[in-house]
């Protein structure tokens, strides 16, 4: 039994679509559990979810255009509305989670409207099915697709190193780093771009109403067993990584929804991880 799946899966491996899912996944949950951390402490969790329903709205409008690289679009605007989202939860009379809400749902009925009214696609159910649970886009990816994903992924891991003594800082005592000179609303609209940056990759992963997933769960697995930051990131980004790849030949192995797949490991691994931060009384 054990060698036939093992057969079954070099096989799989052997085919070029595998490998490029293989790839993009690992990147894409290592970038989403390096940050996973900081939103979770600054209760920023519910920004993934939110972006991920403004940048179905930039992809419902790329799919109605016939824009055939939708990233164009829809990046600008996800790292446009994540600024002005922070922006506008720290200064306007509607607070952040207000406007977070209200931009995130009307962003989702716009595009799902425009979608149904324009779509030059036959099979609208189909398609915004695989743009909300990333049920087949993740196999679909192309060699140029991988390459602009990887480029991404480098970005976003150079401005975690680059800054990482900053970003410390915002997360656990913003008020102190801006009274020692820290320019917080410069390192505050980069977390926001660079959270926009991994929520648009994550939809290729898992769709647009699991991209949060990826971000909390391996933050808050870490949490239930070490205490030091760094600590708490390095062991995301292991757990991040591992469920991906466990979720990705799961996937392939039985044929479920790889996006749906990769969620259920990373919540069997918070409930393992759970029980053993109550067993060390944590």
């Amino acid at each position: 039994m054990m060698n036939n799946m093992f057969t079954l899966l070099a096989e799989y491996l052997s085919y070029p679509f595998v490998q490029y899912a293989l790839i993009t996944g690992v990147l894409i949950a290592l970038c989403s559990s390096l940050l996973g951390v900081t939103l979770v402490l600054k209760r920023y969790s519910f920004m993934g979810d939110g972006l991920s329903h403004v940048a179905f709205g930039a992809m419902a409008v790329a799919a109605v255009l016939n824009i055939v690289s939708e990233m164009v679009v829809v990046l600008p605007v996800t790292i446009l509305c994540a600024i002005l989202l922070l922006k506008t939860g720290q200064n306007a009379k509607i607070k952040g989670d207000a406007a977070l809400a209200m931009v995130s749902v009307g962003a989702m009925a716009f595009g799902y409207l425009l979608l149904n009214l324009y779509s030059p696609s036959s099979n609208v159910s189909g398609d915004v099915c695989s743009s909300l649970f990333g049920s087949t886009s993740i196999l679909t990816l192309s060699g140029s697709d991988v390459g602009v994903c990887i480029v991404m992924s480098l970005v976003v891991l150079a401005v975690v190193v680059l800054f990482y003594n900053k970003i410390f800082a915002l997360t656990f005592d913003e008020t102190f780093a801006k009274a020692t000179g820290v320019n917080t609303g410069f390192y505050n609209l980069i977390v926001a771009a660079v959270t926009a940056v991994i929520i648009v990759l994550a939809m290729n992963l898992v769709g647009a109403l699991l991209t949060s997933a990826l971000i909390i769960f391996p933050a808050l697995s870490a949490m239930r067993v070490f205490r030091s930051f760094k600590s708490v990131i390095l062991c995301s980004a292991v757990i991040s990584v591992v469920c991906a790849t466990l979720g990705i030949f799961i996937s392939i192995l039985a044929s479920t929804p790889v996006g749906a797949t990769i969620v259920i490991v990373d919540l069997v691994c918070f409930c393992g991880f759970a029980a053993a931060g109550s067993a060390m009384g944590r």
